[in-house]
């Protein structure tokens, strides 16, 4: 189980935003703010689990094959997530749907961030289970 992932950012605030928005319909919360880092989380959850650090010289750059996928709590909530991710300026990587070659059940979106990292959010709930959505 992994405790905690980072992206490298360009721009700090300008990444803090377009998180802000892209992860609240998923439940997230920024609940800390450094001078070089922003982290998320959930509501009950003891410390960040998804962190933005300010990118260093040389350091990590997005590319093929890396993309983090956030668990989202209901279908209504993926459609929320990629709305928001490209109306805070992030880049469209498929929209909201059943994919059925991946492990079922499956109902994700995808979208590049400013930086041009593949994010995901999935649903793993039947359609049967999403009518309350």
């Amino acid at each position: 189980m992994l405790d905690h992932v980072s992206l490298p950012v360009r721009d700090l605030p300008l990444a803090g935003a377009f998180y802000d928005a892209a992860l609240a319909p998923l439940g997230f919360v920024r609940t800390k703010t450094l001078p070089h880092a922003i982290g998320y989380a959930l509501p009950a959850a003891h410390a960040p689990c998804f962190w933005l650090l300010t990118r260093r010289e040389g350091g990590a750059s997005a590319g093929l094959g890396l993309h983090i996928s956030f668990h989202a709590p209901s279908r209504a909530a993926v459609d929320a997530f990629h709305r928001q991710a490209l109306a805070a300026g992030g880049r469209d990587a498929g929209a909201p749907g059943e994919r059925a070659e991946y492990t079922q059940p499956f109902y994700g979106a995808f979208a590049f961030d400013l930086d041009g990292f593949k994010i995901e959010a999935v649903c793993r709930r039947t359609k049967a289970d999403s009518r309350t959505d």
